[in-house]
């Protein structure tokens, strides 16, 4: 199965479509599939409810996508860097899925493992557990979460070969490898690729077997955040 494509846009192609749960892995800007982004973007689909550790900021990642009002709901776990994210959400114009971050890394995990729900005592007794059942364990509470299985899962590695096996780099790797497991056809944007048997076996972070498409964008921008501080003046 030839799993490598010519173009973001070509990868897309007939597996996107409106009102669908895409998963997009990243954390922060580090890591995040900035061309298959833009390629949602320009593919015009819309209603979309996106799981994603945040949204972005304001005009890159998946701060695009919140511009052009393609995504109706977020699953996210931190959404305080993007201006647009908090005016739609307390304007009512985006639904928004609170979720621990822990947790919602176990439920892509899960949903990839074939795991429906799970228990956790993260969120007992906050607004996270409303409307969920609970259950005593040993004498402590635990809340039942149900695990993510995304249409499409769009994930960023920086080395695959021709099979789908891929290598994530440094903190790049974060929420990629459990989106990739979860999603019922995974997208990955790498920066290189190379022929089966050049990726040791013990170096390859997630089996092809995860990956059904492929596209190369060997220049990504890779945004930075840095935090600046005002230099210390003298007493």
């Amino acid at each position: 199965m030839k799993k490598i494509y010519p173009s973001a846009d070509a990868a897309l192609a007939g597996i996107v479509r409106d009102g669908q749960l895409l998963a997009v892995g990243g954390f922060g800007l580090c890591g995040i599939p900035e061309a298959l982004i833009d390629a949602l973007r320009d593919s015009g689909v819309k209603n979309l409810t996106v799981i994603s550790n945040n949204a972005g900021v304001d005009g890159f990642g998946l701060g695009k996508l919140l511009e052009t009002r393609q995504i109706r709901k977020m699953i996210s776990s931190y959404v305080g860097e993007n201006k647009e994210f908090e005016r739609q959400y307390l304007a009512g114009e985006l639904e928004l899925e609170f979720t621990p971050q822990g947790t919602l890394a176990e439920k892509l995990r899960a949903g990839g493992a074939g795991i429906p729900a799970f228990f956790t005592r993260t969120g007992v007794g906050t607004i996270v557990a409303e409307g969920k059942e609970t259950r005593e364990f040993d004498g402590k509470l635990y809340v039942m979460e149900r695990s993510l299985v995304p249409d499409v899962s769009l994930v960023k590695a920086h080395v695959a070969d021709t099979a789908g096996n891929l290598r994530f780099r440094l903190t790049a790797r974060n929420f990629n490898p459990a989106a990739a497991m979860a999603g019922r056809i995974c997208v990955a944007e790498v920066e290189r690729i190379v022929e089966v048997g050049e990726i040791a076996p013990d170096d390859v972070h997630l089996p092809g077997v995860y990956v059904h498409r492929i596209v190369h964008n060997p220049n990504p921008e890779k945004r930075i955040e840095k935090r600046t501080t005002r230099e210390k003046t003298a007493a």
